[in-house]
C-alpha cells in the first residue's frame, strides 16, 4: 500500500519558520517526483512546490519562492520543506504527493489526488488566537 505521512506542522507566528517532513511506506521515492500542495480555510487548494525525480529540477509558487525549500532524501525515503518568514494567509493543511514520472525529468502540477500515485493525510500550520 502506497502511503505519505506528514509531520512537523504546529503553531507559528507571523515571520517564524516551520520545516515538515513526509515519509513515504509500500514503495521507493526514487522513481517520483514529489510535490507539496496546501488548503488554508475556506480557500482553494493551491500547488506550494515540486521536485523532480532525482532532485535535479525544483520549483515554487511564486508567492513563497525565496522563502521555503523543497528537499528530497531517496535513502531515506523522505521529503520535506523548509518554510521561513511565514505569512499569515499560509496557515492551511499542507499536503505532500508523489508521482511516478517514469524517469521523466518533471513533476506534478496537479491539485486532485487523482493527479498523484500518493497523496497524504495532511499536516496542519496554525497560527494563535
Amino acid at each position: 500500500q502506497l502511503q505519505l505521512v506528514e509531520s512537523g506542522g504546529g503553531l507559528v507566528q507571523p515571520g517564524g519558520s516551520l520545516r515538515l517532513s513526509c515519509a513515504a511506506s509500500g514503495f521507493s521515492l526514487r522513481s517520483y517526483s514529489v510535490s507539496w500542495i496546501r488548503q488554508a480555510p475556506g480557500k482553494e487548494r493551491e500547488g506550494v512546490s515540486c521536485l523532480s525525480v532525482g532532485g535535479v529540477g525544483a520549483d515554487y509558487a511564486d508567492s513563497v519562492m525565496g522563502r521555503f525549500t523543497i528537499s528530497r532524501d531517496d535513502a531515506n525515503n523522505a521529503v520535506y520543506l523548509e518554510m521561513g518568514n511565514l505569512k499569515p494567509e499560509e496557515k492551511a493543511t499542507y499536503y505532500c504527493a508523489a508521482r511516478w514520472e517514469q524517469g521523466r525529468p518533471g513533476c506534478a502540477r496537479g491539485l486532485d489526488k487523482g493527479d498523484y500515485t500518493a497523496w497524504g493525510q495532511g499536516a496542519q500550520v496554525t497560527g494563535s488566537s
